[in-house]
């Protein structure tokens, strides 16, 4: 017969037990349940837990979200300092997410760009993907004290962006972005490639202008450093580029497809119909391949070329001004027939 001091030991262990029991049901998903998923969440300007919380619902269950916004509640987070994108594991769970925002570890996130060819392109790609608004990015780039931190005018500012994929944290801002794109810029502008531009006669800024130029006129990667050299050959003789591309630049609008003599006559600095030597700054962000393109560009003797009349995308090139003109009546010819005005 069990006396009654021993009953009310064996309560007390009950209700302990029991205790535990309820608190280990409740505590353990917090450290065991897990994502299940591979996600990135982004804590935003502004935001708050029932915010993050319909943030964290899109990619893990409803449990998952809720226990995390609860320890972060328990750790009297403050939100509005933990802008960012975070990284979530399959292998994440409420409390180690929490912690992670709470720290602020970010991940940083992937921004690539290509084929763009103004500043104002490159500033709407950068605001799909990071928390930098376009407009702000537009006005750091036309800030003549923020440009001349990398030895650029608000003109040339553009050659430090080098279409590539980068990694950078979602709230980086744009001056932090700039300062990025610059030392990659100076990474790739080694000591090889600035004494090939010595050898050419120009400077960094000058090579991406001309390879601006080159990547507009020609599609064809394989033909890019036989344009470069033709315009070489026209800056070593003093004679106008008179490259079309600079006139669509001038008039902006880069869907022309015939060039009039009307648009030659377009009065700007980028007109090299009307304008001797190179334009003052790029008509396009231009790629690494293209200023490679500049930089090694195989000798010939060629100064005119005119797209082919087969419409492959190259170049008819001569040295003669004579066969450049009958070059350039075979292309007028097929426009007129294929009815391109």
């Amino acid at each position: 017969m069990i006396k009654p001091r021993g009953k009310a030991i064996i309560v007390i262990l009950a209700l302990v037990v029991t205790v535990a029991a309820v608190a280990a049901a409740w505590v353990i998903p917090y450290f065991y349940d897990r994502a299940g998923v591979k996600a990135m969440v982004r804590v935003s300007p502004g935001m708050t837990f029932v915010s993050l919380k319909d943030s964290l619902d899109i990619y893990c269950n409803e449990g998952f979200a809720d226990r995390v916004v609860r320890v972060m509640s328990w750790m009297d987070v403050d939100l509005s300092s933990r802008c960012g994108a975070y990284k979530i594991t399959p292998e994440d769970n409420p409390f180690s997410v929490a912690r992670r925002i709470r720290n602020r570890e970010q991940t940083p996130v992937k921004l690539t760009f290509n084929n763009i060819r103004l500043k104002e392109q490159f500033a709407q790609r950068v605001s799909q993907r990071l928390m930098m608004p376009a407009d702000d990015l537009i006005k750091a780039m036309a800030d003549s004290a923020v440009c001349s931190k990398y030895g650029k005018s608000t003109v040339t500012i553009v050659n430090i962006l080098l279409p590539d994929t980068y990694e950078v944290y979602w709230d980086i801002t744009p001056e932090e972005l700039l300062d990025r794109m610059y030392g990659y810029y100076m990474k790739f502008w080694d000591e090889s490639r600035v004494k090939k531009a010595k050898a050419i006669g120009l400077s960094p800024d000058e090579v991406q202008v001309l390879a601006s130029i080159v990547e507009e006129e020609t599609a064809r990667a394989d033909e890019r450093g036989m344009v470069a050299r033709l315009y070489l050959n026209r800056l070593d003789r003093g004679m106008m580029l008179q490259a079309d591309p600079t006139v669509k630049y001038a008039i902006g609008d880069f869907s022309i497809r015939r060039i009039t003599n009307a648009m030659l006559a377009a009065p700007s600095p980028y007109n090299t119909y009307l304008n001797v030597g190179l334009p003052p700054g790029p008509i396009r962000i231009s790629s690494k391949q293209a200023i490679d393109a500049v930089l090694n560009a195989p000798k010939h003797d060629y100064l005119y070329m005119c797209a082919k009349e087969d419409f492959s995308g190259y170049h008819n090139f001569t040295a003669s001004y004579s066969q450049h003109l009958s070059n350039a009546r075979r292309y007028q010819a097929e426009l007129n027939r294929r009815g391109i005005k």
